[in-house]
């Protein structure tokens, strides 16, 4: 009964996983293309961002089949490459925002509207949130480390959601200058950091590493 119960919960990991990915899946398109289509540089770089998660997510739903499988061990070569793919990619995204936000400013660049940006951050705030707690329960019913690491590292994903609110929000009531380049700044500094994280993970083979911004060691 109670391999039953494990089981049950291990399969709950994988289905978060799934839903994690396509997901992101559908925000990348949603936002790349609004993002695109009303030069709104803060939404278009979330939607990269998005699509960046969906290559961590494979991993993701990599080492869950995996731990259900094997149980705890290091990281198999499919994660690692996962893991420095993002890395990279987080890192280009990170240099393409601040060229990008530099540039809007210089030409003073605004966005037609940021109303896509409001509605496509709420979602995923509310997405976002509703993930976290899953995974949290999962992982601490599943005494899983690596599980409860990734409930943390969605936690960055509501940062990023309440950066382009915020931004989308003050630029559609205000309209001020430059509030959309300052949010896409944003994401870059959040996507410059969950680079170094996965860049860091890639390097620890032991499933442990800094995954949170906040300075504390995870077990990821």
């Amino acid at each position: 009964m109670v391999m039953d119960k494990t089981q049950r919960l291990w399969q709950a990991a994988l289905i978060l996983s799934i839903i994690t990915v396509v997901y992101n899946v559908f925000e990348g398109i949603f936002s790349t293309f609004f993002g695109y289509s009303d030069e709104a540089l803060a939404l278009f770089g979330f939607g990269v961002d998005s699509f960046v998660e969906v290559i961590s997510g494979l991993g993701v739903g990599h080492m869950v089949i995996r731990l259900m499988r094997k149980g705890p061990a290091e990281r198999d070569r499919f994660e690692t490459l996962a893991l420095r793919i993002t890395g990279i990619s987080f890192y280009i995204l990170a240099a393409g925002l601040v060229a990008g936000a530099v540039l809007s400013i210089i030409f003073n660049r605004k966005p037609d509207t940021t109303l896509p940006g409001l509605i496509i951050s709420l979602i995923s705030i509310a997405t976002m949130w509703a993930l976290m707690l899953f995974k949290l329960h999962v992982g601490k019913k599943l005494n899983s480390d690596p599980i409860i690491a990734d409930a943390h590292c969605t936690r960055t994903c509501l940062y990023l959601s309440f950066i382009l609110l915020g931004s989308s929000l003050v630029y559609l009531i205000f309209k001020l200058p430059y509030v959309d380049s300052i949010g896409s700044l944003g994401i870059a500094v959040f996507a410059f950091l969950e680079g170094k994280e996965a860049m860091e993970k890639a390097a620890n083979k032991s499933l442990s590493c800094s995954c949170g911004h906040d300075g504390k060691e995870e077990a990821c």
